[in-house]
């Protein structure tokens, strides 16, 4: 309809204009070509992760080894959840030793920690323990991993909110690696060994809710100096006070595998009312699923680049709710310097800040989101930017 009137207007002695079927057909190809390469980095992402576990495993065979499921966990620990002591003693016969009991402050609910018999491995520990406690749950310390990079210095700039909404703002907790001196929180604690410890990745996402508005930050350090660190126990631990010291919105930029107590956690805070903000992660669209991002009912968030593109290596959740600036901004790292950063870890504070700020005001959070997103992509919620783009309004200052 568009090229037949313009056929007939336009006449260049000379010059043949391509006909309809030509120039779709180029499209075809430029749309094959540009899905086959996507392809390819996807799977190159998804080779990289599996390589990089490899490295980690070999590199801390002390403290980290694989679980029955090929994922990394601490080495040589179980945890075990709705354990009857009655069967500790046909555990014990078995060769498991019992470390601890421990209460998850905040949430109700009890882990045991029980090591795992000497020369046995962990997923041949975690299979056997499995069968002696059929009523239980039993799972590995699984580790979880940074959502975020920090490619160095750059003239970029800091996120801030404008159109903020007025009034108070719910408190805001992360789960995280501490940050520097040069990002105060109100509040911070360790649950790993050495923290809390700063990081450059923590002092990041911490900044970032700062500058996008969010309030009365409080913040759960799993890394420290553990280089097992980001376990399933400390993150479940974490959550717990986050929650008793009153977080109402807590965010967390790292992505693991699924982890029946990580879930647990997470389960228990939600029926406390506390909205969860998870990253999906930078392993690509052909990685495992993400979690935390993918358990009910927590907001998976993306992240997009200053031209409002998909990160190429941005990974995938079970659900994705929304999507927010992760690249072409910068924050500030432990040392309190400017850095530039790339990664969904940095997309899901300012997902987390607006919650928050919508909260405060006695809003609909979700309606409120839903109204201020701008959608991207397909028309209505896709598997690319969810429900669309939170903070893009942000601009510099």
């Amino acid at each position: 309809m568009i090229a037949t009137p313009l056929m007939a207007q336009v006449s260049l002695p000379g010059v043949r204009l391509p006909e309809i079927h030509e120039v779709n057909g180029r499209l075809r190809s430029t749309v094959s070509e540009a899905e086959d390469a996507v392809g390819r980095v996807g799977e190159e992402l998804a080779r990289d992760r599996i390589e990089r576990i490899e490295r980690l495993v070999r590199r801390n065979r002390e403290s980290i080894e694989l679980d029955a499921a090929g994922e990394p966990a601490r080495r040589g620990e179980l945890l075990v959840m709705n354990i009857e002591r009655s069967r500790l003693e046909a555990v014990a016969v078995a060769g498991f030793t019992v470390l601890a009991h421990e209460e998850i402050e905040g949430l109700d609910f009890e882990v045991t920690r029980l090591s795992a018999p000497e020369g046995m491995g962990l997923a041949e520990a975690q299979r056997t323990l499995a069968l002696l406690l059929p009523g239980s749950q039993v799972s590995a310390d699984n580790l979880h991993f940074e959502a975020g990079v920090s490619p160095g210095p750059a003239l970029l700039a800091t996120v801030r909110t404008a159109g903020s909404i007025a009034g108070a703002v719910a408190p805001v907790g992360m789960v995280d690696g501490a940050p520097g001196a040069a990002v105060p929180v109100k509040e911070l604690r360790g649950f790993a060994m050495g923290a809390p410890y700063p990081s450059n990745h923590g002092s990041a996402v911490a900044s970032l809710l700062a500058s996008a508005g969010a309030d009365s930050i409080r913040v759960a350090d799993v890394y420290g100096t553990d280089k097992a660190g980001g376990n399933a126990l400390a993150m479940a631990k974490g959550l717990g006070w986050l929650v008793a010291r009153g977080s109402k919105v807590i965010t967390i930029s790292l992505v693991g595998p699924r982890n029946a107590v990580l879930e647990r956690a997470i389960s228990a805070a939600q029926r406390r009312g506390i909205v969860i903000v998870a990253a999906v992660g930078n392993d690509g669209p052909a990685a495992p699923p993400a979690y935390p991002a993918s358990y009910d009912g927590v907001l998976a968030v993306t992240a997009v680049d200053g031209k409002r593109r998909a990160l190429i290596e941005a990974g995938r959740a079970l659900h994705l709710d929304y999507a927010a600036p992760g690249a072409d901004i910068r924050g500030i790292n432990a040392k309190g310097k400017r850095i530039r950063l790339r990664g969904t870890s940095f997309a899901t504070p300012l997902v987390a800040a607006r919650v928050a700020r919508h909260l405060g005001a006695g809003r609909d959070w979700r309606a409120s989101l839903d109204k201020e997103a701008i959608d991207l992509g397909a028309k209505g919620p896709d598997d690319t930017f969810g429900r669309g783009l939170v903070c893009g309004f942000c601009k510099g200052r």
